[in-house]
């Protein structure tokens, strides 16, 4: 009964707005077999990702990062989109889904069909080259590092944004890829710890946030301040502000509305 009167909460908010801006996070693709990082609370379940600053000056954390992403690639590659996913593409198709920013980079919202989506934090399928901004998709990385590592197969356990768990050792054994034009070091086009969210993108899911007239937040606890800055922003406003999400989120005390639920089934009965 608790999830009904939830849903039902939700779907009259929904039913109250005409242009809404949504905000997405880890607990959209929890559901899709992506683990996410943080519990209820708001805190790390595990060490916090790799920093850039890290990545590009400390070879063994470049080659620790690789050979962690190479081995969980094909399983993150592999999942499909969830009830949350296909929840958001049908409220878009409504018309009164304005916007849909999402901190997740799995893409798993377009494939899902939804199209006014903005990746906030990039996209795992496309590898960009730091050296001379040359890119290539994924797929290709990932051909250039079996290649390179013809005997590279290590139990993994699957980790969150297509990261995974090996041992230690293992990674000493890894080629790590570079750039084929300039040598130059590869990282997913994502923005890492300890780097901005490009300021293009940027404007364009503030300009979207500008011609709202509310704001959800769904599966994120907003505890990165790149996701958190909409919702004030929307408070500042005087938007009004409903969140979907288990456990505490940063942005709690400035929401008209908090409901407590797995987003998928919570905005599947909110839209039914």
């Amino acid at each position: 009964m608790e999830s009904l009167s939830a849903s039902a909460r939700l779907r009259d908010w929904i039913g109250r707005h005409r242009r809404v801006f949504a905000l997405t996070g880890a607990g959209c693709s929890t559901s899709s077999g992506i683990p996410d990082y943080r519990d209820d609370k708001g805190e790390w379940k595990r060490r916090p990702p790799v920093m850039i600053q890290a990545l590009r000056a400390d070879p063994a954390v470049y080659r620790r990062y690789w050979a962690r992403a190479y081995a969980g690639w094909p399983r993150f590659a592999g999942v499909a989109p969830n009830a949350a996913h296909h929840a958001f593409a049908a409220w878009e198709a409504t018309g009164t889904l304005h916007h849909l920013v999402t901190q997740n980079v799995d893409g798993l919202h377009q494939r899902a069909g939804s199209r006014a989506v903005v990746d906030l934090h990039g996209r795992l399928d496309e590898v960009v080259c730091l050296g001379c901004g040359d890119r290539q998709s994924r797929a290709a990385t990932q051909q250039t590092m079996a290649e390179a590592n013809p005997f590279f197969a290590p139990e993994a356990l699957v980790a969150p944004d297509g990261d995974a768990d090996i041992d230690a050792h293992v990674v000493a054994q890894f080629d790590p890829p570079r750039c084929a034009g300039c040598g130059g070091l590869l990282k997913p086009d994502v923005v890492f710890f300890g780097e901005n969210v490009p300021a293009p993108r940027y404007a364009q899911a503030r300009d979207a946030l500008a011609t709202a007239d509310a704001l959800l937040v769904a599966g994120s606890s907003l505890m990165v301040y790149s996701g958190f800055r909409f919702v004030q922003q929307a408070h500042d406003a005087g938007l009004p502000i409903a969140i979907v999400n288990r456990g505490t989120t940063r942005g709690d005390a400035l929401a008209t509305l908090k409901v407590e639920g797995e987003v998928g089934r919570t905005l599947t009965e909110a839209m039914a």
